[in-house]
């Protein structure tokens, strides 16, 4: 463990590889800026205490409990205590939404809100690091069961109590029947494979079996944004990670992160980073 560590946000394989399954155990370092991820974040503090600062409220996470929440939101770690360790994975849309949570959650988490629980046992502790080593052991088939162990953890953890965050406050999910279709997954397996290259609604519809316009409705009201709002955060994720380890020029990095055009990557990124491509770069570089 590396006491009073500093992680600068875009220099990782997270956001450059938005729909790869990321696991991780480690001590967790606070961040110079706030990134995003165009994946689920699920943390569970093994040992000690952080601070995250959302996009919209501040959370506090203690050992035993654990997190969810959309890295689409910018979001950063501004204090983690020197005994702290998490573990937990960053999944992508495509596996969320095999876990049939209902749309209600899922608009929820995509809007911002962070799903907190404490109902964590000895289990927890033994199985997420497990998790993580079988993830990385090259062995398919223990790869293969610490996703679908993991995901069903995360639905038993809409079983127990829980409370959502938002905007500072706390309040208590509400229940829903209703889960996303087989449709959302072919549509988030589609953009996974396809979202450098030029796509759009049609496409993406017509890869999952659907008509346009009901698909554009449906991703909608399973995720709470519009399907080129996310093909775009998964273009950004990756031009993130692009600008802060490389020298490419910002046209090379809008072309390579299958934006059409310089003006509508400036236009992207600073909807999201709240400054353009070339200031992003420039701040990173002096920090």
């Amino acid at each position: 463990m590396v006491e009073g560590a500093i992680c600068q946000p875009g220099a990782t394989s997270i956001e450059g590889m938005p729909t790869r399954l990321h696991f991780f155990h480690a001590h967790p370092p606070i961040m110079l800026r706030a990134h995003w991820h165009a994946q689920v974040e699920v943390n569970y503090m093994m040992r000690g205490s952080v601070h995250y600062r959302m996009a919209g409220h501040d959370l506090r996470l203690h050992a035993g409990q654990i997190c969810l929440f959309w890295g689409g939101q910018p979001h950063r770690m501004v204090e983690s205590s020197d005994d702290s360790l998490y573990a937990g994975a960053h999944l992508p849309l495509v596996h969320f939404f095999r876990m049939r949570l209902p749309p209600a959650i899922s608009a929820m988490l995509m809007g911002g809100a962070t799903m907190l629980t404490s109902e964590t046992d000895s289990a927890d502790d033994r199985n997420f690091p497990r998790w993580r080593n079988w993830a990385s052991s090259g062995d398919e088939a223990k790869a293969r069961h610490a996703v679908e162990e993991l995901l069903l953890r995360v639905e038993r953890m809409f079983m127990e109590p829980h409370t959502i965050v938002s905007s500072g406050k706390e309040c208590k999910a509400e229940n829903a029947s209703a889960v996303p279709s087989l449709g959302v997954e072919r549509m988030c397996d589609f953009i996974a494979g396809n979202f450098l290259e030029e796509i759009d609604t049609v496409d993406i519809a017509a890869a999952a079996g659907l008509h346009p316009k009901y698909a554009m409705n449906l991703f909608r009201r399973s995720t709470g944004m519009t399907l080129i709002k996310y093909v775009t955060l998964l273009r950004l994720s990756r031009a993130q990670a692009m600008l802060m380890n490389g020298a490419d020029s910002i046209l090379q990095v809008a072309l390579d992160s299958g934006f059409g055009s310089v003006s509508a990557f400036n236009k992207a990124f600073r909807q999201i980073a709240g400054m353009p491509p070339s200031d992003f770069r420039r701040d990173a570089a002096v920090r």
